[in-house]
């Protein structure tokens, strides 16, 4: 410590080294400290179409600390794809405006492959107490694959589950074997959209598998004999596979198609939108595994230490269960928490309304009973992708 006798005898120095000292320790210079001099700005990059259930969790943070966040910014949603150029471009240049990402899976390895965000566990891990032990299983496992780099923020089971207008299907199949009888029977009346253009076409592609009995459901080039032939068949019967979910929602509203792939999410939202009729029904095959879902955040590199510490206290909040609430939003991921005990009675009235009118209270009793499993890795996915273009749906749906 500086003395008295110090200070008088230099007097300019140490005024000054008292002042800067006083300055660094003000603008948060501790690694560890989430306070700034300054409030920051947070800029919120969508890979994965999750903004409408991520902005009241961080508008409710900015209102809790108008300290730490003084703006929020949502450039335009950007496809997984781009996320990695984005990102390069913003390191090379040594400007970087994107603060948080939020991406699903397709967005997630790329990142990490190619050295582009901020490991968060264990070098933050004290920030996320007992996140492992909150976590649902599913979220859990999905976080683990990132290896630390990635969190889960949103989680659904997804399905397969099939939607269909009960006035044209009156006795729904029950197993696979008899989807595929009906599919048969019924030419032209059974719909799913190019996998790797939609969810519910990815989801049915990857749980066709463990309905069929296939040898590996890991492993489409050799694994999937069973199921690469029951899509061949139904696709027999299929003219044009839509590039969009929302054409095969078309399709079932306007009776061009009696039974569509789908998952809870696609059920619930579009009812809700009025997209399809609200009287329509699901069913879920006997011996169903669902593949799960979910959404994750993760921060770039390069922030200075001021944002990456208010950056991990804003992912520290979406992760508490009154923020995990309004995961529910107007079902589109449902259930969405992934965090456990988070009851759809914390949701927001709204979400809330709309689970009650267009929920299935058999969903969650299904949920507690069927087997729920993490996805293909991201290349195998892409070589499902490719084979099913190639073999199942060449010359049947549009690339543009």
């Amino acid at each position: 410590m500086l003395t008295a006798k110090k200070l008088t005898r230099y007097p300019i120095q140490q005024i000054l080294f008292l002042f800067f000292s006083a300055l660094l320790v003000g603008c948060g210079g501790g690694g560890g400290s989430t306070n700034t001099s300054h409030p920051i700005v947070l800029q919120v990059i969508d890979a994965g179409g999750y903004s409408a259930q991520v902005k009241p969790m961080l508008a409710a943070y900015q209102k809790a600390h108008p300290d730490k966040v003084s703006k929020i910014v949502y450039p335009a949603r950007i496809q997984a794809p781009q996320l990695p150029g984005k990102l390069k471009a913003e390191e090379n240049a040594g400007n970087i405006q994107d603060t948080l990402i939020i991406s699903g899976y397709d967005g997630v390895a790329s990142n990490i492959q190619q050295g582009l965000v901020e490991q968060l566990r264990p070098a933050h891990a004290d920030k996320f107490p007992n996140l492992d032990a909150n976590y649902q299983p599913a979220a859990k496992a999905y976080t683990d694959l990132t290896n630390g780099y990635g969190l889960v923020f949103s989680y659904t089971p997804s399905g397969p589950v099939f939607e269909y207008n009960p006035a044209k299907v009156p006795n729904p199949p029950t197993t696979i074997q008899e989807l595929q009888t009906w599919i048969k029977a019924h030419p032209h009346q059974f719909l799913y959209a190019r996998p790797s253009n939609s969810g519910p076409g990815r989801t049915m592609l990857m749980g066709l598998p463990y309905l069929l009995g296939d040898t590996n459901p890991q492993d489409p080039t050799t694994g999937w004999s069973k199921t690469w032939s029951f899509l061949k068949d139904a696709g027999s019967t299929i003219d044009s596979y839509p590039t969009r979910t929302g054409d095969t929602m078309t399709a079932l509203a306007n009776g061009s198609a009696s039974i569509i792939a789908s998952t809870l999410g696609w059920d619930i939202n579009p009812r809700f939108l009025q997209q399809v009729p609200a009287g329509d029904k699901t069913f879920v095959l006997k011996d169903t595994t669902f593949v799960a879902d979910a959404a994750f955040m993760m921060m770039p590199k390069g922030l200075d230490q001021a944002r990456q510490n208010v950056v991990l206290d804003v992912m520290a909040w979406m992760l508490k269960p009154d923020q995990q609430a309004y995961n529910y939003d107007s079902g589109y991921f449902y259930p969405g928490p992934a965090i456990k005990n988070v009851p759809v009675t914390l949701a927001p009235s709204s979400s809330q309304q709309v689970i009650q009118q267009y929920g299935r209270p058999e969903y969650d009793t299904l949920l507690q009973q069927v087997k729920i499993v993490l996805p293909l890795s991201t290349s195998q996915l892409v070589i499902a992708f490719k084979k099913w273009d190639s073999d199942i749906g060449s010359g049947k749906y549009k690339t543009s």
